[in-house]
């Protein structure tokens, strides 16, 4: 867990770096949104491939191997159990955000699934019309007020950006299932275990991210942007502000 936290800041300090270096389009051209949100989109597209190459060689292998041999009801159950660990951090960012209500809901959830669910192996919740409602620190700094930031590709842990760079951070320190191993060799299985497991959840949808988009690197950066807006202003972004001087109120008559 702090090997991958230090992974996370490591990243955010370099790009800092790399964004020093950022210029600005040829020619003196306004910049496209794209680039707006994305200006070290070099940078970003190199971690990208180096991302792309290390799962296609091992990440991507081992999780088609998972989901072969263990059966489907023991992923379904190791599912579980994570996102019940997951729940727990969710509710603290619900309370942390201000939204009591779903605060309670997401304490009862966790309640269930842990005292009826087997320590949340079994998700009981879900059926008693409990449903999770996800939330992180990223989100919650966003709540608050802090923006995005840049575009950020993470090496091993992909698409972010500054704000939730800062936010996952604090996700892996505080709330990450390897803190609950007694060893480190322990607490490494048990974050090796989460990484296949997420992996093999998403083997079908980026299989069909390879198949529909012709360039993966903005198809998923626009995506990953978009579904963050959407998550941190509960599914009602606000609208943009298109800022046009031509469009002035004509002149009254005399």
């Amino acid at each position: 867990m702090k090997r991958r936290l230090a992974v996370s800041c490591g990243a955010l300090a370099l790009a800092l770096l790399v964004g020093g270096c950022a210029s600005v389009p040829a020619g003196g051209a306004a910049p496209t949104a794209a680039q707006k949100s994305d200006p070290w989109e070099a940078w970003n597209r190199k971690v990208f491939a180096f991302n792309d190459a290390v799962d296609n060689a091992v990440v991507k292998p081992v999780a088609e191997g998972y989901n072969k041999v263990v059966p489907q009801l023991v992923r379904t159950g190791i599912g579980n159990v994570f996102g019940n660990i997951g729940d727990v951090w969710s509710t603290a960012n619900q309370f942390l955000q201000g939204k009591v209500q779903y605060g309670f809901e997401m304490t009862m959830r966790v309640l269930v699934n842990t005292l009826f669910g087997l320590g949340g192996l079994l998700d009981p919740a879900t059926e008693m019309r409990l449903t999770r409602k996800s939330e992180d620190f990223g989100q919650t700094l966003g709540r608050w007020g802090m923006p995005p930031g840049p575009y950020l590709v993470l090496p091993f842990l992909g698409p972010s950006d500054l704000r939730d760079g800062v936010g996952l951070a604090v996700d892996l320190h505080v709330a990450s299932p390897s803190r609950l191993a007694d060893t480190t060799a322990g607490a490494y299985e048990i974050s090796a275990l989460q990484l296949v497991h997420t992996r093999a959840d998403l083997l079908a949808t980026t299989q069909l991210v390879g198949e529909v988009a012709l360039d993966r690197y903005s198809f998923i950066r626009d995506a990953y942007l978009q579904r963050r807006l959407d998550q941190v202003y509960d599914g009602a972004p606000p609208l943009e502000n298109f800022d046009d001087s031509d469009d002035t109120p004509p002149p009254k008559k005399q």
